[in-house]
């Protein structure tokens, strides 16, 4: 996804938003200097050369290996003149095979933009590079004197230039990594367990609870809005009516749709809170949106069978009773709330969705699922788990309904066959 935040938007005061023709002459004609995160390029990237490396590959790895940027190609890097690609001329499908074929480990998140004038007669190439959770990325090729044998090397930007990193440099790219990812597991982990305790707190019976943690896999850019109360509001709103929408001929009332009782959200620590816990207003559910675009949802799922069926079979026989069609509609309110907050806040990047179905104590998880329009029911040969692994799946503040809605299905999918079961949203 293209970020709505960059060098361009610093240097010419605008607000965030996406890059435009008019933004782009304009920086390169008041001489706009390059930097570590933007690279003028006068001609579109040529295919590599025998004994050379693949240019686009070195350029991008080293994007990405830094703190992401742009390449914008039309522009000449001297005098930083617009002078413009010919637009029919740019090859984005073999762009991105030469990033594929040459740079390791695989790059995701690169986009390829033609931007034109109003007439048509001047276009610019913007490839916009994310700054990479798996650097360091080594570029691969051949070396000039020594043709048949390959060789990796790993690039990084140096203020206006690219260099090589040298071994240390590596080694110091490689823990960084790893503390990113082990940094991004603790603080999950953290949020899911810290939900689980405070929705779990006044349980007075054995219930289960659909839980999703979402965070960015980068922080926000600097110029984010801050999270205020009535945005937060206005962040569950959306995400609710984004939520229907995904919705296929669905009656259930969903976790979000519940909080709508809820009046306006509550402070807590660099975050927001809406909950129908304390008091307990009708079916449990409790969110959070964080300043830094993290969301948690969390709802009951044994609420509804249990109070709406007195005479269906008895705890002793099939533990807790799990509400598969809710947890369907939980699975569409994360997805959608995650999306609407990194959309407020300008979040570049991906964002992990991990959900799971948790009990303050294991015990046997019965799901409850309707069959035939109506009719309420225990699947036959489904499995009762003592436990539900947390399952992950992506989102983007680009994603339109399709791909909510096939996130939301992954998600759903993967939880309910830990039951043996198959049930679509």
């Amino acid at each position: 996804m293209a970020r709505s935040w960059t060098r361009l938007h610093e240097h010419l005061g605008a607000p965030p938003g996406p890059l435009t023709f008019d933004m782009i002459k304009e920086a390169a004609e008041s001489h706009l200097a390059e930097s570590d995160d933007l690279d003028w390029k006068e001609m579109l990237p040529q295919p590599p050369r025998e004994g050379r490396w693949n240019e686009l590959a070195k350029d991008v790895a080293a994007m990405a290996n830094t703190r992401g940027g742009l390449l914008i190609y039309g522009v000449t890097d001297q005098d930083t003149k617009p002078v413009g690609i010919g637009s029919g001329e740019v090859n984005a499908q073999q762009y991105a095979q030469w990033i594929r074929n040459h740079v390791q480990p695989y790059l995701s998140g690169v986009t390829f933009t033609v931007l034109s004038s109003v007439d048509g007669a001047t276009s610019f190439l913007v490839i916009d590079v994310p700054a990479s959770p798996m650097a360091p990325h080594h570029v691969y090729g051949t070396a000039a004197k020594d043709k048949d044998q390959q060789a990796a090397v790993v690039p990084y930007r140096d203020h206006d230039h690219t260099a090589w990193m040298a071994e240390h440099q590596i080694e110091r790219a490689y823990r960084d990594r790893f503390t990113r990812t082990q940094h991004a597991q603790e603080e999950t982990d953290r949020l899911f367990a810290h939900a689980l305790e405070n929705v779990l707190a006044e349980q007075a019976e054995p219930s289960a609870w659909f839980i999703a943690v979402a965070r960015p896999d980068r922080p926000l850019p600097r110029t984010a809005p801050s999270l205020a109360q009535e945005m937060a509001g206005y962040v569950s709103t959306t995400a609710i009516d984004r939520s229907q929408a995904l919705a296929r001929n669905s009656d259930v009332v969903s976790p979000l749709r519940v909080l709508e009782t809820v009046s306006s959200p509550r402070p807590g620590l660099r975050r927001w809170v809406l909950s129908t816990l304390y008091p307990s207003i009708g079916r449990g559910v409790y969110a959070e949106l964080h300043h830094d675009g993290s969301t948690v949802l969390a709802a009951n799922l044994s609420w509804t069978t249990r109070r709406g069926n007195p005479d269906g079979p008895e705890p002793e026989t099939t533990g807790i009773l799990v509400d598969a069609d809710v947890a369907g509609a939980a699975c569409r309110d994360a997805v959608a709330l995650a999306r609407e907050l990194a959309r407020h806040l300008g979040v570049d990047g991906v964002i992990p969705v991990t959900t799971a179905i948790a009990t303050a104590e294991p015990a046997p998880l019965t799901p409850v699922v309707t069959e035939h329009g109506s009719f309420r029911s225990i699947p036959d040969r489904a499995r009762r788990p003592r436990r539900i692994q947390p399952v992950t799946v992506t989102v983007t503040p680009a994603d339109e309904d399709d791909l909510l809605r096939a996130s939301a299905q992954e998600a759903f999918t993967d939880l309910m066959h830990q039951f043996g079961i198959t049930v679509c949203l």
